[in-house]
């Protein structure tokens, strides 16, 4: 498994060189884990409150191409 630890925290944008008693968030799959470190709880909490985007389920897929644009008319 691939344990990725980030210790910049990605709402302060801070370097955090002592990461000992400090807030995280631990995201898991079946082959990868993520620890993220944070400067504060505040930091944490605004974190978890960003909603989580999945565009790929709101677009359908057309490998078709109705319209003229790419026929060289030359």
């Amino acid at each position: 498994m691939l344990n990725i630890i980030c210790k910049t925290d990605p709402i302060s944008g801070k370097d955090l060189f002592d990461v000992v008693e400090r807030p995280y968030v631990m995201h898991r799959s079946d082959e990868t884990s993520l620890t993220i470190y944070f400067e504060s709880e505040n930091n944490r909490r605004t974190y978890l409150e960003v909603p989580v985007e999945h565009p790929t389920s709101e677009l359908s897929v057309n490998l078709d191409n109705p319209t003229d644009e790419m026929i060289d008319e030359g």
